[in-house]
């Protein structure tokens, strides 16, 4: 009897079971996704969640921020679009870690994710939708449907990336619509001068990874057309990508070198960003851009396409600018010139705006908010 009271007292004396979320994501690359995912991962409650993080094909730079959250790590190695042996290690992993819930981000986790958690008998799943993504095909969106049926939940950054994937054919009721967040550390305390040799010019700046999506070739005219202007500015893109080679090509052939700088991927760039007078964003399609988050909350005006996901974040005229997308580039690059002419002209429009920028961030984006949604979002998927 005296057995049979202890091991009452016992059981009543443990903590609760915490909710092991079992995160999967194709790469640690310098990315929005990867960078989200591994802000929730690192700041989820560590009394009520255990985390684990799962990359499908490779590391990357994030890695170091998950081993810093003492975060564990695999990383499973696929080589191929269709890769049994990566099936094979993916589906190993979800059994040894056991999951309450898996968490699969962007396409190629969505698929894999998906399959290994079915496969090995795992209760919740959540897939992630990060963008509007023009790219995919009628094969693509087969196997989004296929697997939304089988899904808890599908949680996105915005109501663009929402409409966009209700539009080809997934339920609406299952998506569950999170922002992005911001850090604490993106404040505007302290003012560091990129190229001490301009300090007083007025200085634009562009944070993207360079491929086609970003379109950073149109800004290069904008910046050609302002230099023909004789009007006085430096420009600096921070980050890296495929098209690094040609954009460099095009600034050199436009001899664009004295103005306009490539700072190529950055550790630091919030210390970096704060010298910029205005953000450009000139993105085909988006999720919801961190750099026009970091921007404004760093009180940086921002000018971008009015595409779905930068419409959620940039109020026109309001904290920045929103230039119409459209089908006419023309328009789209006059429109740019115009604009920063326009702040050129205005530091009081300039401050105005910045300050409203902040204080959306602050009011709607910050870390503790997103992190507590996701939080939401697990306790509620639990209990379904």
């Amino acid at each position: 009897m005296c057995g049979i009271y202890s091991k009452k007292y016992a059981e009543r004396s443990m903590p609760p079971k915490r909710i092991k979320i079992l995160q999967i994501i194709p790469t640690l690359d310098r990315c929005g996704a990867e960078k989200q995912m591994v802000l929730l991962a690192s700041n989820l409650p560590k009394d009520e969640f255990e985390v684990e993080v799962v990359a499908l094909t490779r590391t990357g730079p994030y890695a170091a921020d998950l081993e810093q959250a003492n975060i564990p790590l695999i990383v499973i190695g696929k080589k191929f679009k269709l890769d049994p042996f990566a099936c094979f290690r993916l589906k190993n992993a979800v059994r040894k870690f056991k999951p309450d819930i898996v968490h699969s981000w962007l396409f190629a986790a969505n698929a894999y994710g998906r399959q290994a958690a079915i496969a090995c008998g795992v209760p919740h799943v959540i897939a992630a939708e990060r963008c509007v993504d023009p790219w995919k095909g009628a094969y693509h969106f087969f196997i989004d449907k296929y697997y939304a049926k089988k899904t808890d939940f599908i949680a996105t950054n915005s109501e663009g990336v929402k409409d966009f994937y209700v539009k080809h054919g997934l339920p609406g009721e299952k998506f569950v619509v999170i922002p992005n967040a911001v850090e604490a550390k993106w404040t505007r305390d302290k003012r560091t001068i990129i190229n001490h040799q301009f300090p007083a010019l007025f200085s634009i700046g562009i944070v993207a990874r360079l491929w086609k999506q970003k379109r950073i070739d149109d800004l290069l005219w904008v910046f050609q057309t302002l230099d023909f202007m004789e009007i006085k500015f430096q420009a600096f893109i921070i980050g890296d990508g495929p098209e690094r080679d040609f954009l460099l090509r095009l600034r050199d052939n436009w001899n664009l070198s004295h103005c306009v700088h490539f700072l190529g991927a950055r550790n630091d760039v919030n210390q970096l960003m704060p010298q910029f007078d205005v953000l450009l964003n000139s993105s085909a399609y988006e999720g919801q851009s961190n750099s026009i988050l970091e921007a404004m909350a760093l009180g940086i005006p921002v000018i971008a396409t009015d595409i779905p996901g930068n419409t959620d974040l940039v109020v026109d005229g309001g904290t920045g600018f929103l230039v119409p997308d459209g089908g006419d580039f023309r328009l789209r690059r006059r429109m740019f010139v115009a604009k920063i002419i326009e702040f050129m002209e205005n530091p009081g429009l300039r401050q105005t705006m910045g300050e409203k920028s902040q204080r959306r961030i602050a009011e709607e984006f910050t870390l503790e908010k997103m992190v507590e949604r996701y939080a939401a979002l697990y306790r509620r998927t639990i209990v379904c």
